[in-house]
């Protein structure tokens, strides 16, 4: 069957969340938004594509950083409504400079930073 990203489900907005996993090691690395145009420019270039909402414009991951997300696997949940997206990570993949956007942990009540910035 032949993938058409016009048959996702996507929000109100036009927009489908997409999480970002290490391909290597598994490791959750960010959550972001595309549009159904951001997922094929995606599929045909291997560059993972994103919409950011909040420059109403597409966002390829590294372009302007250099951290970049070379496409290994792209799936679609059993909803239709979430795609995971299994990537080479070069870099940090969170803007703050840490590989993983997921650094803080909710523990007993506290918030707690349990990730460092790169080097």
């Amino acid at each position: 069957m032949e993938f058409d990203p016009q048959n996702l489900t996507y929000n109100a907005q036009g927009l489908i969340p997409a999480i970002a996993q290490d391909a290597g090691t598994g490791e959750v690395l960010m959550m972001a938004w595309m549009n159904s145009e951001a997922v094929a420019q995606t599929l045909a270039t291997g560059r993972v594509t994103y919409w950011s909402r909040s420059r109403s414009a597409f966002w390829i991951k590294g372009e302007t950083s250099g951290n970049t997300q070379q496409l290994q696997e792209f799936r679609v949940d059993c909803d239709r409504d979430c795609l995971l997206l299994k990537v080479i990570q070069t870099g940090p993949a969170c803007h703050t400079g840490r590989r993983s956007c997921f650094y803080t942990l909710v523990q007993d009540g506290a918030e707690r930073i349990v990730m460092a910035p790169d080097p």
